[in-house]
């Protein structure tokens, strides 16, 4: 009986070995491929506890879980033949695990040295059709964008998908930087001025029409002020017609009094004149009588 314990013993051995063979776990961000002598016959896993034939068949999984590609900042020219330090990454994972195999055997490093190519080829081709002021200041969205769509296009090839394509910093060279920056000192010191120029022109504007309102005030004030001492004159004469008409020998008295006060107004005035004159007709007599 006991020659019979290690026979058994092997057996179960065997067996377990079999068992182990004969079954996988599937995890839930794992992608797999069967393979039965080396070639493909099933890829389409979901998670759970699967089964396979031993020693005939066998199974590679593969990280199905979104992955970032950081590469090395890399120099690309811009249309005006400078150069720049970008550096960027990109977020990807496997959609198709069988065509994924084929193109990179299975090897992550692989697979993200040939999407860095075809990342590397995009970018190279975007900044080399814009200038460095587009690519720092106004267009890196863009950017971002298309090299999203072209990294997708491209990316199936290798069975994967690019979900997102970032340019984390644009670095200019010390040569570059200086030019740049005297580049865009000249722009803003162009804009300073155009904008000078047209609040100049605007001043000007508004300084002459004022002057053109108070020329037309003055002149307006000028005629109203003329027409009513006009008016003022008009009723004097009238009210010294009327007073005259009424006793001509008492106004001719009053004229007198002023033209004696004006004549007489300092103690130095001096006036030749006749004794017998009609200026002093009424020194002479009260009535004013020659």
């Amino acid at each position: 009986m006991n020659q019979f314990k290690p026979v058994a013993l092997i057996v179960l051995v065997a067996v377990a070995v079999i068992a182990s063979q004969s079954v996988f776990v599937v995890k839930q961000w794992e992608k797999a491929i069967l393979f039965q002598l080396g070639e493909i016959v099933r890829t389409d896993f979901k998670p759970g506890l699967h089964f396979k034939i031993p020693f005939i068949q066998n199974v590679r999984k593969f990280d199905g879980r979104l992955l970032t590609l950081e590469a090395e900042a890399e120099r690309y020219f811009t249309v005006e033949k400078k150069n720049v330090l970008v550096d960027s990454y990109v977020k990807w994972h496997i959609i198709d695990v069988a065509e994924y195999y084929k193109s990179t055997g299975g090897s992550e490093r692989r697979a993200s040295q040939l999407l860095f190519e075809k990342i590397n080829d995009a970018l190279r081709n975007e900044f080399g059709r814009r200038t460095i002021q587009e690519v720092i200041s106004g267009e890196r969205s863009q950017i971002m964008m298309k090299l999203g769509e072209i990294a997708n296009a491209q990316a199936k090839d290798l069975g994967i998908a690019v979900t997102d394509v970032r340019i984390k910093r644009i670095d200019l060279p010390a040569e570059v930087s200086t030019s740049v920056y005297q580049r865009m000192e000249a722009e803003r010191a162009r804009v300073a001025r155009d904008f000078r120029s047209r609040g100049a022109e605007a001043a000007e504007r508004i300084r002459a029409d004022a002057d053109r309102q108070r020329t037309v005030i003055l002149a307006e004030a000028f005629r109203d002020a003329e027409r009513i001492r006009g008016e003022g004159d008009a009723k004097s004469a009238g009210i010294y017609a009327e007073a005259y008409s009424k006793d001509p020998e008492f106004y001719s008295f009053y004229r007198s009094l002023n033209a004696y006060k004006g004549a007489f107004g300092g103690k130095d005035d001096v006036l030749v004149l006749q004794p017998d004159s009609d200026f002093f007709r009424y020194f002479n007599d009260a009535a004013g009588k020659r």
